[in-house]
C-alpha cells in the first residue's frame, strides 16, 4: 500500500481511493474535480482551507489501511 504524505497530490489520493473523498469535503474542499484541486499537495490543500495537515495524513494512512 502507498503511504500518503503531505506532499502527496489530491488526484493520486483521489486515484488511490475515491472513498477518501468524504476526507476533502469535511474539510470544505468541494472542488474536487478542478484540474487545479488535484494537483494541489495535501498540505497546500490543507493550508488553505485551516486544517492540520499531520492530522489529515493520519486520518487518510487509517482509512487506507482500513480498506486494505
Amino acid at each position: 500500500m502507498k503511504s500518503i504524505t503531505k506532499q502527496t497530490l489530491i488526484g493520486e489520493i483521489m486515484e488511490l481511493d475515491p472513498s477518501t473523498m468524504p476526507f476533502f469535503l469535511e474539510m470544505g474542499m468541494h472542488c474536487l474535480g478542478c484540474p487545479a484541486s488535484r494537483g494541489e499537495t495535501l498540505e497546500e490543500a490543507c493550508v488553505v482551507h485551516g486544517v492540520d495537515a499531520e492530522e489529515m495524513v493520519q486520518k487518510l494512512n487509517e482509512h487506507l489501511a482500513s480498506h486494505q
